[in-house]
């Protein structure tokens, strides 16, 4: 009893009367002494994590081209063998999504993102000494089930760590770190063969493993296993020596207490479960309906027909205005909030994809009434080129990092192991399917109609987002949760 009438008194300190100003300035005040420092530190040591995740998704893009011209008959790819050396990452994704969400819960959060530089580094070593396609294969697959692990861990570790001020900020670090690691991949692509280029890209995961080392656990996670000294130390950490952390681990506590132990599968019909459940399962849905993977596949070919003869700089090009917009949303992420950015991104991305299929109904229209003249080709291919960077900037602002920040923040502790592998299993799974019939989609529907197609998606998206979803935005994770059960937060 000694702890719980602690508790008791630390939450009586907030005010005597539960009145929400009181409980704001009280909050506010314990924000007042937290030094970021070191979480900081912590968010930079896991974001690692996707930097690799990056590096593992950029790297078909330097090393098909390479591969399908090898001297070596063992190694040489064909068109369709390049297919499926680029998207069997997400295939092993899928997979990893799954392991992810078992492992969180049964190691922890820190032990589950130490453990996924493993196939990562085992993954990419299998590439390099690759003898067979086979290899290069099994190499894809083991680092995409790392990708797959990393994309449910990193967000989770750093909602659980950071506090509301920063959590938007850090959580948006997510995005920025994968599309570094693919603009990096791209650039070093340029001057590396592909298997040096492999090397480099063991280098974050390695780096990941030797950083987490020394970071702590989450304290929400030690807080559920009833360790809470060491939830004590954690927030110590993170949270600089000045700051009452047992406050905040009582308000933790608290919510813990209220929400049961483990998770059953009658929760779901809690609707504190199903509604962030159905709100993350349809984020991710929508992310990839947009059509962002369509389009970077086909970057390449609207730089060639916009004449633009350095097909691999121009990817360099689209990677820099990918880092740009999603610096841009990271650092206004708390101020401006995550509804407004998806929003303000959907309504970007319906505009140009319906401009891309203009694009391509005008090119149908002038191939079959004319002879292929220079002229035409050229004033449209910038119709192309505009269209794709409105698309990409306003992808990178919202859509791009939005949905796994989210993700990280709506479901209770004790379904958040289940619920974000769900979560991230439906994305790469729509990835996968998105890709591997983007060709089928462009044939029946033509080029024009299967763009329409994800400008609609963009529509549905921008009414879904303002009719479902709540704002997150200087919300503790413990009063999201209360906002979805119908109460007030603690």
């Amino acid at each position: 009893m000694d702890i719980q009438s602690e508790r008791r008194r630390l939450l009586d300190a907030e005010g005597e009367h539960e009145d929400p100003t009181g409980l704001m300035s009280e909050q506010d005040a314990y924000l007042s002494k937290v030094k970021n420092r070191k979480l900081y530190l912590a968010t930079f040591a896991s974001v690692l994590g996707p930097m690799s995740f990056g590096f593992v998704l950029g790297y078909s893009s330097p090393a098909i081209p390479e591969l399908t011209a090898i001297a070596d008959p063992r190694l040489k790819l064909d068109d369709v063998q390049a297919s499926w050396f680029g998207s069997i990452v997400t295939v092993g994704a899928a997979a990893g999504g799954l392991l992810g969400g078992w492992m969180v819960e049964k190691i922890g959060r820190k032990l589950s993102l130490m453990f996924c530089s493993l196939p990562f580094v085992f993954g990419f070593t299998i590439i390099i000494a690759a003898q067979n396609v086979w290899m290069l294969y099994i190499g894809r697959v083991l680092t995409g089930l790392a990708s797959g692990v990393t994309s449910l861990v990193v967000p989770l570790y750093i909602s659980e760590m950071a506090h509301e001020q920063v959590r938007g900020t850090l959580g948006s670090c997510v995005q920025l770190m994968v599309v570094l690691g693919i603009m990096g991949v791209y650039l070093a692509g340029l001057f590396l063969d592909w298997r040096w280029l492999a090397i480099c890209s063991s280098i974050p995961p390695t780096l990941l493993m030797v950083c987490m080392c020394f970071m702590p656990e989450t304290p929400r996670f030690l807080l559920s296993q009833g360790k809470r000294r060491e939830a004590e130390e954690a927030l110590r950490f993170l949270r600089g020596p000045d700051a009452p952390v047992e406050w905040e681990c009582a308000r933790i506590e608290d919510a813990c207490d209220e929400q049961g132990s483990s998770f059953q599968m009658s929760d779901l019909k809690d609707p504190g479960v199903y509604k962030p459940l159905m709100i993350g399962i349809m984020l991710m849905i929508f992310q990839q309906m947009t059509g962002i993977n369509a389009i970077m596949f086909y970057a390449e070919n609207i730089f060639e027909q916009a004449h633009f003869k350095e097909s691999d700089l121009a990817s360099v090009i689209v990677g820099l205005i990918q880092v740009v917009f999603t610096a841009v949303a990271a650092v206004i992420m708390d101020k401006a909030g995550r509804k407004i950015l998806l929003i303000i991104s959907g309504v970007a991305m319906a505009i140009s994809t319906t401009a891309f299929g203009v694009y391509f109904y005008l090119m149908s229209k002038l191939h079959s009434s004319t002879p292929p003249s220079e002229e035409p080709n050229t004033d449209l291919a910038w119709l192309a080129l505009a269209s794709m960077a409105v698309f990409i900037s306003g992808f990178a602002l919202g859509w791009g990092p939005i949905p796994w920040l989210v993700m990280s923040e709506v479901f209770p502790l004790k379904v958040r192991g289940f619920a974000s592998a769900v979560c991230v299993l439906t994305n790469w799974s729509m990835a996968f399917l998105v890709t591997k019939t983007f060709q089928d989609m462009m044939n029946v529907l033509t080029s024009a109609g299967t763009f329409w197609l994800f400008a609609c998606m963009c529509i549905l998206n921008v009414i879904f987002t303002m009719v479902f979803l709540p704002e997150t935005k200087g919300k503790t994770l413990e009063q999201i949760e209360a906002t979805f059960r119908g109460t007030s937060g603690p």
